[in-house]
């Protein structure tokens, strides 16, 4: 039974539960790499609004390295978001069984690798940017540009402010009072999408879990503590295939 449920998350055939599960939980995945990796390398690495406004920050104060850090941050962020684009319709046009298999594999074996040596690539750096900390941005560009394809666009996991802003919206629609309802034309009716609200509320809620669980375990037990989500995310890309077997 599990298997089959996983299974289907990944599966090319996608309907709305599948993305919002599949949403739910690499939202959680996300909220775990970013808080526990602000513990491990100093950065968030998923916002890049922040690093925009960093970089324009330093570039008024006269710090250009700090303002070149930080662009090349948002660089790897969507070189990581391109390579997404470029696996899944690489796979789509070749026909491949499971098109989202390779990005999901491809995510967990940089984590292996952050996981494993990343102490020793944090000794390392671009301008004043660590391994450690490109490998991070890299993946939350790949990670969010894969549920964004799955989802047609609807479901992003690696940042919170669309989503607060949409729960924002809806709870303004909820409580909107809409006057003399009966000579209001039904199109013109203001109501809110309680099914995006939950959706939406769920997504958040599971990144600021996965976050707590992330902050834990890099505060804990450092670097390994992504073993468990990487171990994760192989078992996610793969059980289509082996539901199969």
């Amino acid at each position: 039974m599990p298997l089959h449920y996983l299974s289907k998350l990944t599966s090319p055939k996608r309907t709305p539960q599948a993305n919002r599960h599949l949403g739910v939980t690499l939202a959680c995945v996300a909220g775990a790499l970013n808080a526990g990796g602000f513990l491990a390398v100093g950065q968030y690495t998923s916002h890049m609004t922040g690093m925009l406004s960093s970089a324009a920050d330093d570039l008024v104060l006269g710090k250009l390295l700090p303002a070149c850090a930080a662009l090349f941050m948002l660089i790897a962020f969507a070189w990581g978001a391109a390579c997404t684009a470029l696996i899944v319709n690489y796979a789509r046009r070749n026909h491949f069984r499971y098109i989202y298999t390779p990005v999901l594999l491809l995510e967990a074996l940089l984590l292996l690798i952050f996981g494993l040596v990343g102490t020793e690539l944090q000794a390392h750096a671009v301008i004043t940017v660590s391994f450690t900390t490109v490998l991070l941005c890299y993946v939350m560009g790949l990670q969010n540009a894969l549920i964004t394809k799955i989802s047609q666009a609807e479901i992003r996991t690696t940042h919170v402010t669309g989503l607060v802003t949409d729960i924002g919206i809806e709870m303004g629609k909820m409580i909107y009072w809409n006057r003399n309802k009966d000579q209001i034309h039904h199109q013109n009716e203001v109501g809110a999408n309680l099914q995006k609200l939950r959706l939406h509320g769920l997504l958040v809620f599971s990144f600021f879990f996965g976050a707590l669980a992330g902050a834990y375990g890099f505060k804990h037990f450092g670097f390994i503590s992504t073993l468990p989500i990487a171990t994760a995310l192989v078992l996610l890309s793969l059980a289509p295939r082996l539901k199969n077997l």
